[in-house]
């Protein structure tokens, strides 16, 4: 009885490896690569050479004033996606309350605020990632003086680029309106 049940569970296994380990992966993949070939490789977009630029999914550093600014990331030494994660912080750690206070400063310096602007929650703190792509679209209008200025571009034709950027909820309930910084970035590259 003992040989039946050991041969029965391990006839079982097998199956089950073959289903759950090569079959079903296999199947949702072709499924993925059929229907979502973009999405399914990860979303890559590449520059006028051919060569990948970024990625939809993944914030990345863009350091020069003529671009938008993404969130500040917590992931490593700053976009490191191997090294995601937020900085863990809670909202009464002194750390993060000197460093936030630190990052409104030169938000507003960097985006020559009064010093008296609201500036708007996402601009100042890391996401749950650190490799959060999006920000709000508050943030992006607070950019459109400095990237303007520096671009040497009428701020209307700015502030019209990052409305047509602005990404509503994901089926219209979930999640909130947002801008993809890397689309804006290369839009905004392809303005004369």
């Amino acid at each position: 009885m003992f040989h039946s049940t050991l041969f029965r569970s391990l006839r079982i296994s097998v199956v089950l490896l073959i289903i759950c380990g090569g079959l079903y992966p296999t199947v949702v993949t072709g499924i993925g690569q059929v229907l979502f070939h973009f999405q399914a490789n990860g979303s890559i977009i590449d520059g006028s050479n051919g060569q990948p630029i970024g990625s939809e999914l993944i914030g990345q550093e863009f350091d020069k004033a003529i671009y938008f600014q993404p969130r500040p990331s917590a992931a490593g030494d700053g976009y490191e996606a191997n090294e995601t994660g937020g900085s863990n912080l809670g909202p009464t750690n002194s750390l993060l309350i000197s460093t936030v206070a630190a990052r409104v400063a030169a938000y507003r310096t960097f985006n020559d605020l009064a010093p008296n602007t609201p500036v708007p929650a996402d601009a100042v703190t890391a996401s749950g990632s650190g490799l959060d792509p999006d920000i709000s679209p508050a943030n992006a209008y607070l950019q459109v003086d400095r990237v303007a200025a520096v671009r040497d571009l009428p701020e209307e034709q700015v502030l019209a680029l990052v409305k047509q950027n602005v990404q509503g909820r994901t089926l219209g309930i979930f999640g909130t309106p947002r801008v993809n910084v890397l689309l804006l970035n290369l839009a905004l590259d392809k303005l004369k």
